[in-house]
């Protein structure tokens, strides 16, 4: 099975300045990873699960277009609002937390402001080290 996303792995966005840190949300009867840390389900696309990426260049976001109007034409990134428009895809059709998906590092998910938004650096797992 492909690592699974869990609390404290690293994502990018296309159209984000800097990475961000994803948080799972705890549910009941959800599986961790040794550690006790959450994994993540298809639907945590939440701006609770995924932080922003600093700033945001896409056009598509309201503000960059706003401060790149501002700016005669410059582009000029403003704050990053994530927006994701799906779940996290393609899941790990093998395991599942109740009745959904594990979220893995080979997912993906949009941003409505025209970004993907992925998996970068998953947490080391206890087999990493050897």
């Amino acid at each position: 099975m492909p690592k699974p996303i869990t609390t404290g792995t690293t994502l990018t966005c296309t159209m984000g300045l800097a990475p961000s840190t994803f948080v799972a949300t705890p549910k009941p009867g959800l599986p961790t990873l040794l550690g006790g840390l959450p994994l993540a389900t298809v639907d945590q696309i939440t701006a609770s699960n995924i932080p922003p990426f600093g700033m945001c260049r896409s056009q598509a976001n309201p503000a960059v277009a706003a401060a790149t109007a501002a700016a005669q034409g410059v582009l000029t990134p403003a704050p990053c609002v994530p927006t994701p428009v799906a779940p996290w895809g393609p899941p790990a059709l093998t395991s599942s937390a109740g009745a959904l998906p594990i979220a893995t590092v080979g997912c993906r998910t949009s941003c409505a402001f025209g970004g993907s938004i992925a998996p970068s650096a998953p947490v080391p797992g206890p087999l990493d080290a050897t």
